[in-house]
């Protein structure tokens, strides 16, 4: 029987466990967008996990969106992440790049001076995120992309890839979910385009199926993964038909010999994205989204999926794999130390003793 514990192979990824660390944004980055001497040590101090997922990194400086995130789109922000995976690796751990480009989930307080807010469509989203310069603020009404613009954002993911595996990193995640601008093509809602990006569901599909193929490019789809989770609405992403719309997708990422596709699970009610990744991707799913220990390990031993990711658990407990193993209880984490700049509440958390 399959445990949480037992390593795994993800493409050319080897696993030493099953206990993946999620992808969370912690707005430690300074306001270039720089990796800072924090984010070393928190990720170092995580490192016993079988793999760890980074924040959102934005891919180039238009993909920036929520304040004190980081980039890999220039030779500083490559150095500075080189010291992280420097760090990881020392521990024994490996970690991917989450690409994350935030298209129209941005403020102007938030971006570098010249940069644009862009999506597939000139559609503001609803809703408002936090800036440093001026509190809450209304998300930026977007410029649409020019059909001839779209192949220099796919080679701004490229760019962003080979940065990636320069600075040191083990593969790179494609975040295409959670309201981002690979989801921004993906849904009606959001992409009202009338050329080959839009209208039809075959259209749709296409920019993020042409950015995996293209960053499976850079050195081999096999380690390259890409997360999911249809019928998402966070970020004010809606679609007509996201059954339809991910079935169209998945079919045609199968395609693709990639290391793995991490998926969001949601309630009854709403589209089964681990039903969708099963199908799609057998063998190479990591599942996610408010697992215990119990229930990660049942579907690891029924087979439902290969490995789990956890993200609020690994906020208050560096240790977690270690807690875990031994059934030590889980530390709590504190709320306000979320995003806040500093150390408090992000590589304070000490170990079980």
């Amino acid at each position: 029987m399959l445990t949480l514990f037992e390593p795994l192979t993800l493409g050319r990824l080897q696993l030493r466990n099953r206990i993946v660390m999620a992808p969370m944004t912690r707005s430690r980055a300074d306001t270039a967008d720089m990796p800072t001497v924090l984010m070393v040590d928190y990720y170092r101090q995580r490192a016993s996990a079988g793999l760890i997922v980074s924040e959102g990194i934005a891919p180039s400086v238009d993909g920036v969106g929520y304040c004190r995130t980081p980039g890999i789109y220039n030779q500083k922000q490559v150095d500075a992440w080189g010291k992280v995976l420097q760090a990881v690796h020392a521990e024994g751990g490996i970690m991917v790049a989450q690409l994350m480009h935030c298209g129209r989930v941005a403020s102007h307080h938030n971006k570098r001076v010249g940069s644009e807010t862009v999506a597939p469509s000139a559609i503001q989203a609803r809703g408002e995120m936090f800036t440093d310069a001026a509190g809450m603020e209304a998300f930026d009404t977007p410029r649409a992309l020019a059909i001839d613009e779209i192949a220099a954002v796919v080679e701004e993911y490229v760019s962003a890839t080979r940065n990636a595996y320069a600075a040191g990193f083990d593969g790179v995640e494609l975040h295409c979910t959670s309201g981002y601008l690979p989801a921004q093509f993906l849904s009606t809602g959001s992409n009202q385009r009338s050329d080959q990006y839009g209208g039809s569901v075959e259209n749709r599909v296409r920019f993020p199926l042409q950015v995996l193929r293209a960053i499976c490019a850079v050195d081999a789809a096999d380690r390259v993964g890409f997360r999911i989770c249809a019928d998402n609405p966070f970020n004010d992403l809606s679609d007509e038909n996201p059954q339809q719309t991910f079935d169209t997708f998945l079919a045609a990422a199968s395609q693709i010999d990639l290391a793995y596709i991490h998926a969001i699970r949601f309630p009854p009610g709403r589209v089964d994205n681990l039903a969708l990744a099963r199908q799609y991707f057998p063998g190479k799913v990591i599942g996610n989204e408010s697992f215990n220990q119990d229930g990660a390990a049942t579907a690891i031993a029924a087979e439902e999926f290969q490995a789990v990711s956890f993200g609020r658990a690994f906020i208050g407990n560096p240790d977690l794999v270690e807690r875990l193993k031994n059934d030590w209880p889980l530390a709590e984490f504190d709320m306000n130390g979320l995003y806040n700049p500093g150390a408090d509440g992000y590589t304070d958390y000490p170990p079980f003793e």
